[in-house]
């Protein structure tokens, strides 16, 4: 799948975000091997702590479906409304681990897109160095 097919469904994911609070929303597309795509949002609560980020919805909606062979993420994220955002959403500590739990850090895409043509893409190696993991413990 292309890097933009792959953002557009992450920009679709965004649509369903819940973020009365912050005003952030943030879609993600999960790409399995097999080419089939998991959408996640990002869903707040009135207690922050126990909101959930769009990658991590992702991810615990595939495995809880019994997927877990991981290859790329897109993640479009911000305030504003529509199929285009002002900034890049990178995802946070706590998904980036998530996201090493069920990938091979070297190999696994992880897009950041403001929109289809407008993306930056980085290894998940790059974004979570010297990792530990359930292939190296």
């Amino acid at each position: 799948m292309k890097n933009e097919e792959l953002i557009r469904e992450a920009i679709e994911a965004r649509h369903a975000s819940y973020a009365p609070y912050s005003g952030f929303k943030v879609g993600a597309a999960l790409l399995n091997k097999d080419g089939r795509v998991i959408r996640g949002c990002n869903v707040e609560n009135a207690s922050y702590g126990l909101s959930n980020c769009a990658e991590r919805t992702a991810v615990f909606k595939a495995v809880s479906e019994g997927l877990r062979d991981f290859v790329a993420i897109a993640i479009v994220g911000g305030r504003e409304e529509g199929d285009q955002t002002s900034e890049y959403a990178y995802p946070c500590g706590a998904c980036r681990q998530v996201l090493r739990e069920f990938t091979i850090p070297e190999a696994f895409r992880v897009i950041i897109a403001r929109s289809v043509t407008d993306y930056e893409e980085y290894t998940l190696e790059e974004l979570l160095p010297h990792s530990f993991g359930p292939k190296n413990l």
